[in-house]
């Protein structure tokens, strides 16, 4: 039997949707490009939703190195970690969703990690926009560098980090069954299924994602492995640091941490599979101020992001005003187009006397700046 949704207009009027079957695989192929949020990544982490970046569809899975492609998955997205993530999709009506479809898409996890050459991967997706590197420096929000990311996909790939999503309408129980199983004994692979549901009615259509099998086991034994943040501390930040970034780096940031411990009130450290980060921040008129983070990837964060809702910087002028600060730091070089999002600058920059005092002046002046407001 199929489900019914109501929806409440303005008008008060409930608008009573029904259930629809998608009229052909293709048209929820291409909803998935339109839009990747119906892929839930909110659902597959809660704590750090995962986003996509299509890199292909109908991406060919070679079984051997420089050979065309045997098969073709639906698509290939990766997700801000750089973890591939393959999507088979198929409509409820199709009979191959119940055996065939696992088989399809083991083959294309089992040689996509082997055959699949980071350089054809990145290829397919410069092919796909003009300036692909700025595509992908707004995907990553400017929090890891372009070229870390190739080489994490590369990582990823070699260990098998590698995501599959089967995608229908409505799965099909022993599908179900066999999809938990799998994500409960495959690690670091994860195996998932979600079912869109289109529900229509009066000339309006919505869709409903739900994800599939994600058991309380499979949720911890991934916690880390697949993105999800996890609480840090100072000591472990500082440590993953200098393994990461070598002596001179940390103790830039140590530097800066005693300036931040004399002048913020709190201090959170998170850690995800690529980095951990470090925000300093203070509360002002019930409300959190995070205008700067370091991470372990040698990066320096301004949040524009999170300031640009709030007083005094929800004015364009306030965050204008840091943004000339922050770029009078010799070879800091910040477009002006970056003040809504979470630009960065490398850590490294402050390894001399005047650059260091010229930012810990930006920041006396921000913390003024939101005392005053």
């Amino acid at each position: 039997m199929k489900g019914k949704i109501y929806l409440i207009q303005k008008d008060d009027e409930l608008v009573e949707m029904e259930e629809k079957e998608y009229e052909n695989e293709d048209l929820l192929q291409k909803l998935l490009v339109d839009y990747p949020d119906l892929l839930a990544g909110e659902l597959i982490n809660d704590s750090n939703p995962r986003r996509w970046l299509l890199i292909s569809r109908e991406m060919d899975v070679p079984t051997k190195e420089d050979t065309l492609g045997k098969w073709s998955a639906d698509h290939l997205f990766i997700d801000q970690d750089a973890i591939p993530t393959i999507v088979e999709v198929k409509r409820s009506s199709d009979t191959r969703i119940r055996r065939e479809v696992i088989g399809q898409m083991l083959d294309y996890a089992a040689n996509g990690v082997v055959y699949w050459p980071v350089e054809k991967i990145k290829s397919k997706f410069e092919d796909k926009h003009d300036e692909p590197e700025a595509v992908l420096s707004k995907f990553l929000d400017d929090e890891s560098n372009v070229d870390d990311f190739w080489m994490k996909l590369k990582t990823n790939l070699q260990a098998g980090k590698i995501r599959m999503l089967f995608v229908a309408d409505e799965l099909p129980k022993d599908l179900k069954r066999v999809i938990e199983f799998l994500n409960e004994q495959m690690d670091p692979a994860e195996v998932l299924g979600i079912e869109i549901k289109q529900f229509s009615g009066e000339g309006i259509k919505t869709l409903v994602p739900r994800i599939i099998g994600q058991t309380e086991e499979s949720k911890t034994k991934k916690s880390t492995s697949m993105g999800r943040i996890i609480d840090w501390d100072e000591k472990a930040f500082f440590t993953e640091l200098e393994k990461n970034r070598g002596n001179e780096e940390t103790r830039i940031a140590i530097k800066l941490n005693e300036w931040f411990k004399n002048n913020f009130q709190k201090f959170a450290f998170k850690k995800n599979p690529s980095f951990a980060v470090y925000w300093p921040y203070i509360s002002h008129d019930s409300a959190d101020y995070l205008p700067f983070a370091i991470n372990t990837n040698g990066q320096i964060s301004i949040y524009f992001q999170y300031l640009k809702d709030k007083k005094p910087f929800n004015n364009e002028n306030f965050r204008l005003e840091l943004l000339k600060k922050v770029n009078e730091i010799e070879n800091v070089h910040i477009p002006i187009d970056r003040i809504g999002g979470r630009p960065n600058f490398p850590l490294n920059t402050l390894n001399n006397d005047k650059s260091m005092q010229n930012f810990i002046k930006t920041l006396e002046w921000t913390l003024e700046k939101i005392k005053e407001s």
